[in-house]
């Protein structure tokens, strides 16, 4: 069992808030974005609107990284890419392993930004004896039995769970129990772990369903407010913003 590994963001140590960390890769998406296009420099304002932030906030984040810009240039865009790049983490391989290879698991075993932003997938990992041996993103899909022995092999410490509901807590609990101490959880459930795991959950039902709550709102709005906004109390829909029991926070993958 691999122990004593201490991948944990040099953010926490340096007293950046959890918010701004959560803004780091929205600017860093745009600012690759504007590297690819070969542009030398950007403003806060240009940033700031590209990341769908205000400037102010945006210049706020920066100063916890030490960064501050220059007065009529603006930010240097490959230095500030480095630069979030590292306090993410980036700069290094992180490998993953995704546990749970159904559509969504494949779809995701497919998407090529993990290794652009850094992240490798080491292993896939499913429960159906039947599925062992088939090659999915180039890998071969190997059976839950290897779980430990994989995580151990390639000291993995960041697993997606792309299960079904049912089986997610004893996946978590094998992967926690294995040194895994960072989880990407798509299963829609709600993940027990311990002290000192972080969990992330990507729930697209909560999503849509937000979007719904917007999309009637407006409809009312063109309606003249004849047509009722929502049924739901406001605190009902600002608590889906808020850290759910496990401390994680319904979030969309990047683009």
């Amino acid at each position: 069992m691999a122990t004593g590994r201490t991948h944990r963001p040099a953010t926490r140590s340096r007293g950046i808030p959890e918010a701004t960390v959560a803004r780091l890769p929205l600017y860093l998406r745009a600012l690759t974005a504007l590297s690819e296009r070969s542009v030398p420099t950007v403003s806060s304002e240009e940033l700031a609107s590209a990341a769908g932030v205000n400037s102010a906030k945006l210049r706020k984040d920066f100063s916890y990284l030490g960064s501050y810009g220059t007065r009529g240039v603006g930010y240097d865009v490959e230095y500030l890419v480095y630069q979030i790049s590292r306090e993410l983490g980036l700069t290094q391989d992180w490998p993953v392993v995704i546990v749970g290879i159904g559509n969504l698991g494949a779809a995701l075993a497919n998407y090529g930004g993990f290794a652009s932003r850094g992240f490798r997938v080491a292993a896939l990992i499913d429960a159906d004896p039947a599925q062992a041996g088939k090659m999915v993103a180039g890998l071969p899909i190997r059976h839950t039995d290897e779980l430990e022995a994989i995580i151990e092999d390639n000291q993995v410490s960041i697993g997606v769970i792309a299960t079904p509901a049912g089986a997610a807590q004893e996946v978590c609990d094998r992967l926690v129990a294995a040194g895994v101490t960072s989880i990407l959880n798509f299963a829609p459930t709600v993940l027990s772990v311990p002290d000192g795991v972080d969990v992330r959950k990507v729930d697209l039902s909560i999503e849509l369903q937000i979007l719904a709550f917007h999309e009637q709102r407006k409809a009312g709005e063109d309606l003249g407010g004849a047509v009722a906004p929502t049924s739901l109390p406001k605190a009902a829909v600002d608590r889906s913003e808020r850290p759910g029991p496990d401390g994680d926070v319904p979030v969309v993958m990047p683009a």
